[in-house]
């Protein structure tokens, strides 16, 4: 890892997300039309963990444009959603307006949240693609904590370690399961629309499940469940086939990896982190 990606790499992901943001809006994939017209962008496995959260108060970490955000309110919460691109909080409040949504949106990095917001909410959520943004999960298990409300609930549900391991196109192990320090890549197009004229780098980071599990044990929360899922509830890797509905394997693996996980928490202390 170089000194130069560990000083930019917030500066680097921000331009990275904010050149996604008209392509992914644009695209199938995200299916602006019908999530206008009122669908819902959750999927069943966040929704039967996140149950009835009506007047629930919500704060959605990494939100992108919003989509999950407005889906939470529309389902009777009060949400504040949170994120790192300026352009897909620009475009999260005009699509929330569109969809006469009340919902609150902050731009920032997650680790600067404490500099933007002064509450505490009864759930904290996160979904799909999030944790890989950033090097230190003890620090990010820190913000999830000091957000909740005690006996608050956190709901996580994440592209599986073990996917993450492979290339591309699944063919053979190409990355470390842990954690062992940045990777820069470069990408061409995006997983919403791999046609899309983007050509950009960016920064991530491997966690393993013990590290993912074991920052939120450490920072007061205790784990209620932990299910895994063999199946991707998006098309967003190389290779796939739809088995069932909105249910994605890669071809040549079948069942045989996890694809997805998902944890629900609850904060057993009082303290603020």
């Amino acid at each position: 890892m170089s000194s130069k990606s560990d000083i930019n790499y917030k500066e680097i992901n921000r331009q990275s997300w904010n050149n996604k943001v008209d392509a992914h809006i644009d695209s199938e994939f995200y299916d602006m039309n019908g999530f206008l017209s009122g669908k819902s962008s959750l999927n069943s496995i966040e929704l039967e963990l996140l149950g009835d959260i009506k007047d629930k108060r919500i704060l959605h970490l990494q939100c992108h444009f919003g989509q999950d955000t407005i889906s939470l309110a529309r389902e009777g919460a009060k949400v504040t959603g949170i994120d790192l691109s300026d352009k897909a909080i620009q475009r999260a409040n005009e699509i929330a307006k569109k969809c006469e949504v009340n919902a609150n949106f902050i731009c920032c990095d997650i680790f600067d949240l404490p500099n933007h917001l002064n509450e505490q909410f009864d759930i904290v959520f996160t979904s799909y693609g999030t944790i890989g943004w950033l090097p230190d999960l003890d620090k990010w298990a820190t913000i999830v904590s000091r957000y909740l409300k005690p006996n608050g609930r956190f709901v996580f549900v994440e592209f599986h370690p073990v996917v993450w391991m492979f290339d591309d196109d699944f063919h053979k192990i190409g990355y470390n399961y842990f954690n062992s320090g940045a990777i820069v890549e470069n990408e061409e197009g995006t997983y919403a629309d791999r046609e899309a004229e983007i050509n950009q780098d960016y920064i991530v980071w491997n966690h393993s499940m013990s590290e993912i599990v074991n920052s939120l044990l450490n920072n007061g929360l205790r784990i209620d469940c932990l299910d895994e899922y063999d199946y991707s509830p998006y098309d967003c890797f190389n290779k796939t086939v739809e088995f069932e509905p909105k249910k994605y394997r890669i071809k040549h693996l079948g069942n045989k990896i996890p694809m997805v996980f998902a944890i629900k928490a609850t904060k057993t202390t009082s303290r603020d982190q």
